[in-house]
């Protein structure tokens, strides 16, 4: 089956004739959608302490493994109240997550700590200061992985609901015109779900990015023809890029 329609479950970019999914519509004269499939929707502070029963003020330290984390705790502190302390401590799964607590922290002021690694060298680095007491803000709907780590190696921390994913609806939009749809959280495939009951893939494409992504999508019964990233190809763009190259082939 030649590739004609292609949907990204992510925003159109601000400057689309700058992204590389440019490149790949007059490479291959095709057309490509952009539609978000959900939003990130804050816990007022009055649903916080209803599913949370702790308070910010008991932790010297904070675990982020995305920007909304950050958001929603340095959002949810202002509403009750609490003053972050400048000795609060902050480890991220990422340098980008690192570098992003910019907005709200003088960064060079602070102690912060940062992944670029798995989940378990975070780990490491936390158990590295045992003696601090954290808090872990997450998603309602989140994976476990670092949780897990967190228990077996025995640190004292709190998990608490700071945001929810919400599914958008997306009645307007009509799955069976394209070929290939491309996901990029689990999040993206449970809002297609959710929005399309009777959603059959018949011969329909699927692409993902990241495993997680990739696992969802095939508890969901959905069979996965791009994977990204991978040796070859570390952007989703990439990836699609070089599967239309071979889809195209002689045709």
């Amino acid at each position: 089956m030649k590739v004609k329609n292609i949907l990204i479950s992510q925003p159109r970019p601000a400057e689309i004739e700058k992204s590389p999914y440019a490149d790949i519509v007059k490479k291959y004269g095709i057309n490509i959608d952009f539609h978000k499939f959900f939003r990130i929707e804050g816990l007022s502070s009055i649903d916080f302490r209803k599913e949370n029963k702790v308070r910010l003020s008991e932790h010297s330290a904070v675990i982020f493994t995305s920007k909304h984390g950050v958001d929603n705790f340095f959002r949810l502190a202002g509403e009750l109240r609490f003053e972050v302390p400048e000795s609060m401590k902050y480890f991220c799964s990422a340098e980008a997550i690192a570098l992003y607590l910019q907005k709200y922290i003088q960064y060079r002021k602070r102690k912060i700590f940062f992944s670029n690694q798995e989940l378990s060298d975070l780990v490491d680095s936390i158990r590295k200061h045992k003696n601090e007491r954290y808090l872990l803000p997450c998603n309602e709907d989140h994976n476990p992985e670092l949780s897990d780590l967190l228990d077996l190696q025995k640190i004292d921390y709190d998990k608490v609901i700071m945001y929810r994913t919400v599914s958008e609806d997306m009645s307007f939009l009509e799955p069976e015109k394209y070929d290939l749809m491309v996901f990029f959280s689990p999040a993206g495939i449970k809002s297609l779900l959710k929005n399309f009951k009777n959603y059959k893939q018949k011969d329909q494409l699927i692409g993902v990015f990241g495993p997680i992504t990739a696992q969802a999508a095939r508890e969901f019964g959905l069979k996965v023809a791009i994977e990204a990233p991978n040796e070859k190809a570390p952007s989703m763009a990439r990836a699609i890029d070089q599967f239309l190259a071979n889809n195209h082939k002689g045709k």
